[in-house]
């Protein structure tokens, strides 16, 4: 069985990597590469978000109205809620991961894995473990796991703010002059 990176001192990484399996690639090419891979993700959860509001459904407030935040049903619709968006983010990881699988850029595919997960939560390894041909799809991955786990955490904010609301709408306030 192949050493993974854990198990390894974080100077025996990069060397794990076999330079000639690795695709190689310019700066410009891992920044296209990256660049599809950022729409892609994008989309992903940009229809996996509408997916989820859709099946809510915009009467949200009227299904949930005699439900209370902190009751058993209103925990197990959070719940639902959170797990669907965590689905979402699983999903793009993975997507991260096949493509530094299918790079080779990183010994192993549970070592890509790994390396996305951390990568997109922007918890952050060390680039020395990934090809040096591909280290800029890690900062992009980076990037966008900012990015789309503040889109969810939005998401997730209105969600739940609908079903805390009271039925009281508020009243504009009156237009200054």
């Amino acid at each position: 069985m192949p050493p993974t990176l854990a198990s390894l001192p974080l100077a025996a990484v990069a060397s794990e990597i076999d330079s000639e399996q690795v695709i190689s690639a310019t700066f410009s090419v891992q920044l296209a590469v990256g660049a599809g891979m950022l729409v892609l993700c994008v989309l992903v959860h940009g229809i996996g978000l509408f997916t989820l509001s859709r099946v809510l459904g915009s009467d949200i407030e009227k299904r949930f109205e005699n439900v209370q935040p902190l009751s058993f049903r209103g925990t197990g619709f959070t719940l639902i809620v959170v797990a669907s968006i965590i689905l979402i983010h699983f999903i793009e990881v993975w997507l991260f991961a096949f493509l530094y699988d299918y790079l080779r850029a990183l010994p192993t595919f549970q070592d890509a894995l790994y390396f996305s997960t951390i990568s997109y939560s922007t918890i952050g390894y060390n680039d020395a473990s990934i090809a040096e041909d591909w280290r800029m799809i890690a900062a992009l991955e980076g990037m966008l796991g900012v990015i789309l786990l503040g889109w969810s955490t939005a998401f997730l904010v209105r969600v739940l703010g609908k079903l805390e609301s009271d039925g009281t709408a508020r009243k504009p306030r009156p237009a200054s002059d």
